[in-house]
Order: C-alpha cells, then structure tokens, then sequence
C-alpha cells in the first residue's frame, strides 16, 4: 500500500481549527527495532525539512515518561506510527496508539501507519510476532482485560488506515524517505492556514498532484525542539 497524502484519512472534527498544536509530527516507533534506522532517518529528514517533531528521545532524564508522551500526543497535528515486528511488545507502543486513536476521533488529529518490513494483516489480525506479543500480555493481564481489549481494536483500526508499506517500495531506505516526507510537506503547506480539515481533504489532490512528490518551493517555517526544550 503506497502512501501518498491524495488517500491521508483525517478526523473532520472542528476542534482542529482551533486547537493550537506545538509538533507538526510525533513519531511512534519501538525503538529497539527502528531507533538508529529507518526511525533515525525519517526523524532526520523531518527536521531537514523543518517539520517539528517529537519523538521520546527528546524527554528530559527523570521525567515520567507516560504523561509526557500521551501530552505530546495531544500537542501534535499528526502521528506516524512506525509498526516493526516488536511494536506490540510494547506496552508503552500500545499506550501511545491509543491514545493516538482517541486523539484522532476528538480533536482532528491524524494517524499515518508505517509498516516497517511487517505485514499489515500480522498488524490488523495480531498474527506472527504480534500473536507472540499479545500471548505475554494476555499473561500478565488477561486475554479480556479492558487494556489488552483495547490494544487489539486499536491495532486493528490503525492498521486499516491509509500508509506505507516498506516491503512496496523498489527504492532504497535513504532514497524514498526524502520522496516520502516531501509529499507529506506539500500536504502539510496545504493544510496550514487552511480554516478546517475538511476543506483541507477538498483541495488536497490538487497540490500533491502540483507537487510531483518533489520538494515544494514554499516550506513550512518551523524548528525542532532540542532536549532542555529550546529551540535550534
């Protein structure tokens, strides 16, 4: 399923008019999977292209780390979520999808799903290393505890959702991201001052198809956050 932003699903709520975001983008990613890889490199080219993002390294030692994250959830216009083969393994990765999801239904955030060499059917049916993660949690919690309950329809509604799947792409790794995060920029110079996301959704095929999937002339001005929260 190649991503591009003509098919980007997005919430209508009218709350995203209105809500001030401080990210454009957090990412959702296991880090023993992705960290020094294909998350190191999109979160690069993220912030190449000056597109505020948040990802968990950014908290400061000694920081509760679950308010914080669920906070920068709420903070941020969009999320793409970097399924690998351990993301399940993760009861912190299935937290933050939750979350991401009840954001997306009440104040017009978006989900992008990234499906990093796994198969978005292991992903929507928990099968292969899901099935191993969710066999460890059904142990500790119960097979039909609420939590786990929850971590089951949230993969599967995220999986459903509009994406990439790496295994479509014939590009190597650091040739298509830059192809991929200019798409993603001309929808976000779209959707900026743009009064709704609706009327967003009605002009967006209009300028992805204006930008050819190449770097846009006029880029979103913004900065990236170091971690003693200034900013460079």
């Amino acid at each position: 399923m190649a991503w591009s932003p003509t098919n980007l699903s997005a919430s209508s709520s009218s709350s995203s008019s209105s809500h001030q975001w401080k990210y454009d983008v957090f990412l959702s990613f296991r880090g023993e999977d992705t960290r020094k890889s294909f998350t190191d490199h999109l979160h690069r080219e993220l912030c190449r292209k000056w597109i505020k993002t948040f990802r968990d390294d950014q908290l400061r030692r000694g920081e509760r780390i679950s308010p914080a994250l669920l906070k920068a959830i709420e903070e941020s216009r969009f999320s793409i979520i970097i399924f690998s083969k351990n993301y399940a393994s993760s009861s912190w990765c299935l937290d933050e999808l939750t979350k991401i999801l009840d954001c997306v239904e009440v104040m017009g955030h978006t989900a992008i799903p990234v499906f990093y060499n796994v198969d978005p059917s292991h992903v929507r049916k928990q099968t292969e290393s899901f099935a191993e993660a969710f066999a460890k949690h059904d142990h500790i919690y119960g097979d039909k505890s609420e939590k786990v309950l929850k971590w089951r329809k949230a993969l599967t509604v995220a999986s459903g959702l509009s994406g990439y799947d790496s295994r479509d792409s014939i590009m190597l790794e650091n040739s298509f991201i830059p192809h991929w995060i200019s798409a993603f920029q001309a929808f976000l110079n779209a959707h900026w001052d743009i009064p709704s996301v609706q009327d967003s959704k009605s002009r967006l095929s209009r300028v992805v198809s204006a930008s050819s999937m190449s770097d846009t002339e006029n880029q979103v001005r913004c900065f990236v956050e170091s971690p003693n929260g200034s900013a460079n």
